[in-house]
């Protein structure tokens, strides 16, 4: 079977209002590129009139467009990997379709892809995003860099390139919590990151909440290492010690200087830091507890409604 030369997977939810410039530039921006490619876009149940449109899309482009739709909203990084598992290309190129990462750069990863790089991921230029947004996002990436072996500098940016190699060790990967440019990267041989172009959204708001975000890097997190875990261990075992070091301190004080009544408020405030400490632990190794209960009721990670795809092309080759 003759592989197209890049798969562009496309996760979509509730993306109609830019979806018909997304089209207007994603497939004229992969025609210049001259080079064989399909389009994978993968709808996320999405409740607008996203898959309407993306029908549409197919019907005028069926040769190179293919659309999965999900019967329930899943999550971005499902809806990537329902791409990669159909994913016919020699390469695979992942974007979000808000246009906040330009069609246009996908040719810049395919050429860091034919010097030889399996992994290529992005930083984008000049970030379009609030303060807020920004400021965080390179908070979460630090922590996540200091805790994990994941070198990946923005890792919101889903403008990234694979090859099918790699894809194909991600598909072989059946874990509940997904993040596919961590795990991508885990499995690349040669990573590299280039810089791209980052734009305003075209139209309506990000999908990505603060709490969704702060879900994300604990996924991440606890995913990829258990330093958490083990700094916990290692700040409870301070604690212990110290704590061991203030009974005693206290025991001296009474025997020295009598009963006191002032440190009574002192105590409290010891006792309260202790219990947040101790919550704290617990909510870290529910993290990880949790992550086991997904993984062991083994549900499907995503179900798909509906495939929209040119069948011709198959029985051609078959």
């Amino acid at each position: 079977m003759n592989r197209p030369g890049v798969s562009v997977v496309i996760p979509v939810y509730n993306e109609e209002q830019g979806l018909p410039e997304l089209f207007a530039r994603l497939y004229p921006a992969l025609d210049a590129l001259e080079i064989s490619y399909e389009i994978l876009f993968v709808n996320d149940g999405s409740m607008d009139r996203s898959q309407a449109l993306l029908a549409a899309q197919f019907e005028r482009r069926p040769e190179v467009t293919r659309v999965i739709a999900f019967a329930a909203n899943f999550g971005q990084h499902r809806a990537i990997f329902a791409g990669f598992e159909r994913a016919r290309g020699e390469r695979v190129v992942t974007l979000d379709a808000d246009l906040q990462n330009p069609p246009e750069e996908i040719g810049a990863v395919l050429a860091a892809m034919n010097r030889g790089f399996d992994y290529v991921g992005t930083i984008r230029k000049q970030r379009h995003d609030s303060a807020f947004r920004r400021y965080a996002s390179r908070m979460l990436n630090r922590v996540r860099a200091r805790t994990t072996a994941i070198r990946i500098s923005d890792q919101g940016c889903m403008l990234r390139g694979y090859s099918k190699a790699v894809v194909d060790l991600v598909v072989r990967c059946k874990e509940r919590s997904l993040f596919i440019p961590a795990l991508a990267y885990s499995f690349a041989r040669a990573p590299t990151e280039i810089h791209v172009a980052h734009e305003d959204r075209h139209a309506g708001r990000s999908q990505y909440s603060l709490y969704k975000l702060l879900r994300l890097n604990f996924d991440l997190m606890t995913g990829f290492t258990l330093a958490p875990l083990q700094l916990f261990s290692v700040l409870g075992i301070a604690v212990s010690g110290l704590s061991a070091v203030l009974v005693v301190v206290l025991a001296l004080r009474r025997l020295i200087l009598g009963p006191e009544e002032g440190g009574l408020f002192t105590l409290f405030g010891l006792a309260f830091f202790m219990i947040g400490l101790a919550l704290f632990g617990i909510g870290l190794l529910g993290e990880y507890i949790g992550r086991i209960y997904q993984q062991v009721q083994d549900r499907p990670l995503y179900v798909v409604a509906a495939v929209l795809e040119d069948r011709s092309k198959e029985q051609e080759r078959a």
